[in-house]
């Protein structure tokens, strides 16, 4: 059974009105998105990620589809609020990722995905996909990051499933040989490099 599939009844009980059956899905999906939505308009991916959700449910009654559907279709939402914010700021972000957090942040109650998003290799990786041009950015965070297949990452970026597969592959390969990611991957005494794999289908 696939992490969708364990969606599936929280999702038909928050169509049904039940709050406890949206929260489950705002708890499997929100650091994904969140994740995504750093590198698409980096320090405002909070308050995007609160207007995808906020469009998620007012909208939930008209989706029809499983599990798999629906994390393709918020991330359709996700992105479209990303386009609206930067066409609000008029520009691409240069420092995608926020240095630090708010003074009351260690306040708030944070499930373990959202603590591993803040450590620093996350951190670091996040900044590397933000260097990339951004269709390879986007390709690959949905790809990699938010677990789409070719197909609903084509729908949500409106394009054919070859040129996402040409994206995610080229940012990959450009990931790749970034000086820091080479660095990182040297061989240590003893140790073999770092083979990083393609997602399949890529």
């Amino acid at each position: 059974m696939s992490d969708d599939d364990d969606l599936l009844p929280a999702l038909r009980a928050a169509q049904g009105g039940d709050e406890q059956g949206f929260a489950t899905l705002w708890r499997a999906l929100q650091p994904a998105v969140l994740r995504y939505l750093r590198v698409v308009v980096g320090d405002a991916a909070e308050d995007v990620a609160s207007e995808t959700w906020l469009q998620a449910a007012r909208d939930l009654h008209r989706f029809s589809g499983d599990g798999a559907a629906f994390r393709g279709w918020l991330f359709r939402i996700a992105r479209h609020r990303g386009i609206d914010e930067r066409r609000r700021v008029g520009r691409r972000p240069e420092e995608p990722v926020a240095s630090g957090g708010s003074p009351d942040s260690g306040l708030r109650a944070r499930d373990a995905a959202a603590e591993a998003m803040e450590g620093s290799d996350t951190r670091w990786a996040l900044e590397l996909i933000s260097s990339l041009p951004s269709d390879q950015a986007e390709a690959v965070m949905l790809r990699v990051v938010a677990g789409l297949d070719v197909a609903t990452t084509a729908k949500v970026l409106g394009k054919r499933s070859g040129a996402v597969r040409v994206a995610t592959m080229r940012g990959l390969r450009r990931l790749a040989a970034h000086p820091q990611v080479q660095a990182r991957n040297a061989p240590v005494a003893g140790n073999a490099p770092i083979d990083p794999a393609l997602p399949e289908g890529v």
